[in-house]
């Protein structure tokens, strides 16, 4: 009998995580999505998902706090067994993080530890936890940025991590290739999200400017990405580098 399948998404209570929460469901995917302080943005994730006739359970997660991986991978194998009858997972998307807009010079090495742990080593021992669990022909997506490839003023130690981030889903891919998993990372341009505080009407007409496509993004645009890669759709993609960004400075 063939187990469901089901994805863990961190960051899964707003903008991109929750978008792609949205899709996986509606690509008959079931959800476990993490939060970190937005529990009832959570909350109304999930039922959302349920009012469409999909299946999905929030559970509260700090990315940057690897102490707490463990007891997070035991409360997954207890939703899978508990609400699906499962014991794996089809896909990990590492969506959860931060931003931070300071030039190099004003940086704290606080903020610079802050910004490493939930986007760069989070990322790395998560995976590691959750390995175990990952069934054989399971995906993982992990967020990156076009910041990248743009060098954009005000976002080196955020754009480094991700550069990071990127490089270790090669390794991720390769390492994990006898097990048929796959690891690709997903590189938005500018998306209407919170991140750093959102974007006003004037910075998003600039960004706007800047892209072929004449807008900036929206989270769903991100998000049908991501699932494609969780699915059979992209199942043979593999150690790649999306960006999803409409031509952003090109």
């Amino acid at each position: 009998m063939n187990q469901p399948n089901v994805v863990v998404i961190t960051g899964g209570s707003r903008g991109i995580g929750a978008a792609t929460a949205l899709e996986c469901a509606r690509r008959g995917l079931g959800v476990i999505l993490t939060y970190h302080r937005q529990a009832e943005q959570a909350s109304q994730v999930v039922r959302r998902i349920g009012d469409a006739g999909g299946k999905a359970a929030a559970l509260m997660l700090e990315v940057g706090d690897t102490k707490s991986f463990a007891g997070f991978r035991g409360a997954v194998q207890d939703l899978l067994a508990g609400m699906w009858g499962a014991d794996s997972i089809a896909g990990l998307v590492n969506n959860a993080g931060h931003g931070l807009f300071n030039p190099i010079e004003t940086v704290s090495e606080a903020q610079f530890d802050a910004l490493m742990n939930v986007h760069l080593k989070g990322p790395f021992f998560l995976t590691q936890s959750l390995l175990p669990l990952m069934m054989p022909g399971a995906a993982i997506v992990n967020l990156t940025s076009a910041t990248t490839r743009v060098a954009t003023p005000g976002v080196a130690p955020y754009a480094a991590f991700k550069g990071g981030l990127d490089v270790l889903t090669r390794y991720m891919a390769k390492e994990f290739g006898g097990r048929r998993i796959r690891a690709n990372s997903v590189a938005p341009g500018a998306i209407r999200t919170e991140l750093g505080g959102g974007l006003n009407e004037a910075f998003e007409t600039l960004l706007a400017g800047q892209t072929a496509l004449g807008r900036v993004g929206e989270p769903e645009d991100v998000a049908r990405v991501i699932g494609m890669l969780l699915t059979g759709d992209g199942g043979w993609i593999n150690a790649q580098s999306i960006e999803v960004a409409g031509g952003y400075a090109i």
